[in-house]
């Protein structure tokens, strides 16, 4: 556990100083908020002595004795206030710039090591759960930074200045309190433990909630043209209501708090008050104070004063409100202990997929060989996804991919940019096994147009600028050429500098498709890959796209996943993938002729032959 705090200590970096000098305002604001009961005390008793009004302006105006005067006590009473009001000014905003900034570079660490995840690492942790930990976790572990930086220092340090006091200014007395401490302190316990396994429930139920949030969201429009509304809203509920249900069990036993503080302190105050009141009238003059040989009035201590009495209720609730606060730091602590655990599980994590010592920072063609290739997703997997794949690629082909659903398509393809690393045997690009790439380097030479097409907020230029953001306005149209795009674009009234929605959400699953590809292109790839990337558009878009990589980019290796035959009878070579293996390879007319899945795939989509 000390392992993770202090990894994720490492995002204070430069709220250090705020951090460090935080404690000694507390140690401050601690000590002289113990000085003040017993100078108060010192004062009362002064006070008690005057048998005449005029005596104060008499003594204490015309003479001034120090410490005994009570001008000089009101001014030391003044200034231990106004220290005390700067150091708990002055701690509180030095911990409050020292946790805020380091919740910010925690979050920013967070989101910087989840960018350095493969496809394989994302996999490992739900979207919902990542979320839920760059902010619920991130806010909790910050609480608990600046509670640890000045309340943890204040709490412990006021319950041992005032027993420290209390003793000084009570003696024996001061006996009662630490008896109650140990009273209170365990039912403060029991609060606690009880509180916490509930607390615990709570994160796992967050995760649930965010993760119905976000797909009820992102899936909006499915959504509703189901008319699923009220299932979303009651399955939110469910989510929503168990948590709050948790929330309220745990906030009712931790609402048992003041309570028990409160009865601590007022039994605290009838005793103190019952026993002192019982000593002053019993066993002591009403002033107990002696005159030394220079006339000096000096307190004896042993004895007890109404001040001394009065300063031991204060110091009384001083402790007991201390334990009370410490007990609140435990559950904090507890909580935060728990989303440190989830942050630090993503911190350590280790990018399953990282540059070599020596990367190769060139990627020469376009030649894909695959060679003896087993890929699952998980390690425990009873089943390889892909199995003994042997493949290879020529520099500047069209290649074309098809399978059902399950087949193996999209990973075959992962593998070349190295979303994912092969399980067994390699796969190399111009000759050279993808692992020995620069990443950068490698993804830069092979551009994927995914099945989920993306677009982010922002224009339409900044969307085709995530491919080259250099990129010329020439050269944007070009690529919008290539892609049937730019008749997009062209119907815009702002064309390249057109609004784009979040999600792309003012655009057609087409038009984004085009608008991706025209993305891709940009980037000037050795090898592009549309994983599906045509599904949307006609079949007349499609063979004009097909034919202006080909007729522009000779050079460019073109692998197209597709699911009409249309989109690729017209390949160098076509792949049948089955169960994760390669079926077939061969062109359309040799395919059509000898093998059966793509027979029964040509034949249903052009409706021959539906009653062989």
């Amino acid at each position: 556990m000390w392992q993770r705090i202090k990894l994720i200590l490492k995002s204070v970096r430069e709220y250090k100083k705020f951090a460090l000098i935080t404690p000694l305002f507390m140690v401050g604001e601690a000590a002289l908020e113990c000085l003040l009961p017993f100078i108060m005390s010192v004062l009362i008793d002064d006070i008690g002595k005057i048998e005449k009004p005029i005596d104060i302006m008499e003594k204490y105006f015309t003479n001034f004795i120090f410490p005994i005067s009570i001008f000089w006590i009101i001014i030391i009473l003044i200034g231990f206030s106004i220290l005390s009001l700067i150091c708990g000014i002055l701690g509180g905003r030095f911990a409050a710039r020292a946790s805020i900034g380091m919740g910010a570079n925690l979050r920013s660490d967070l989101y910087k090591k989840i960018q350095s995840f493969s496809f394989n690492n994302i996999d490992k942790f739900h979207s919902s759960s990542l979320i839920t930990r760059m902010t619920t976790d991130v806010n909790n572990v910050q609480m608990a930074f600046q509670m640890c930086i000045r309340i943890v220092i204040r709490a412990p340090l006021m319950m041992i200045f005032s027993a420290i006091m209390a003793f000084i200014a009570g003696g024996h007395m001061a006996w009662i309190f630490i008896g109650l401490i140990p009273l209170v302190g365990f039912a403060l316990f029991l609060i606690i433990r009880f509180a916490m396994k509930i607390f615990m429930r709570v994160f796992k139920r967050y995760d649930k909630l965010n993760e119905s949030v976000q797909e009820n969201v992102s899936g909006v429009r499915v959504v509703k043209s189901f008319v699923r509304e009220d299932f979303e809203k009651e399955k939110f509920a469910r989510a929503s209501d168990g948590m709050t249900g948790d929330f309220i069990k745990a906030e009712k036993i931790v609402a048992l708090h003041n309570p028990v503080i409160n009865t601590g302190i007022h039994l605290s105050n009838i005793l103190v008050v019952g026993i002192g009141s019982y000593i002053i009238c019993t066993t002591l003059p009403l002033v107990p104070v002696t005159t030394n040989a220079d006339g000096e009035t000096v307190i004896e201590f042993g004895q007890l004063s109404i001040g001394q009495m009065s300063s031991l209720l204060t110091y009384g609730i001083q402790i007991l409100s201390s334990v009370m606060m410490i007990s609140m730091i435990l559950i904090m602590l507890v909580m935060s202990i728990e989303s440190m655990k989830r942050i630090a599980e993503v911190l350590e994590e280790v990018p399953s997929i990282q540059n070599p010592e020596n990367p190769i920072t060139e990627v020469k063609n376009g030649e894909v060989v695959f060679k003896n290739v087993n890929f699952k997703y998980f390690e425990n997997a009873e089943k390889n996804t892909l199995e003994n794949l042997n493949l290879t690629i020529k520099s500047g082909q069209f290649i074309g991919v098809l399978g059902s659903t399950g087949s193996g398509k999209t990973s075959l393809v992962n593998l070349i940019s190295r979303l994912y690393d092969v399980t067994d045997g390699s796969v190399t690009v111009a000759g050279h096994d993808v692992r020995e790439y620069d990443l950068v380097t490698l993804r830069d030479a092979v551009s994927v147009v995914l099945q989920k097409n993306v677009l982010f907020s922002g224009t339409i230029a900044s969307n085709l600028r995530w491919g080259n953001k250099e990129a010329t306005e020439e050269e944007m149209w070009a690529a919008l050429k290539i892609a049937q795009a730019d008749e997009i674009v062209n119907g815009k009234e702002q064309k390249l500098e057109s609004v784009v929605e979040q999600g792309g959400a003012n655009f057609s699953g087409g038009q984004k498709q085009r608008i991706c590809i025209a993305r891709a292109l940009l980037k000037n790839p050795k090898i592009l890959i549309l994983d599906d990337s045509t599904s949307a558009v006609d079949t007349k878009t499609d063979r004009l796209i097909r034919k202006g990589l080909k007729e522009s980019l000779p050079e460019m290796t073109k692998i197209v996943i597709a699911q009409r035959i249309s989109s690729i009878e017209n390949a160098d070579q076509i792949i049948i993938m089955d169960d994760g293996k390669i079926n077939a390879i061969g062109t359309h007319e040799e395919l059509l002729k000898s093998n059966k899945i793509y027979q029964e795939v040509y034949y249903t989509q052009n409706a021959i032959g539906g009653n062989k």
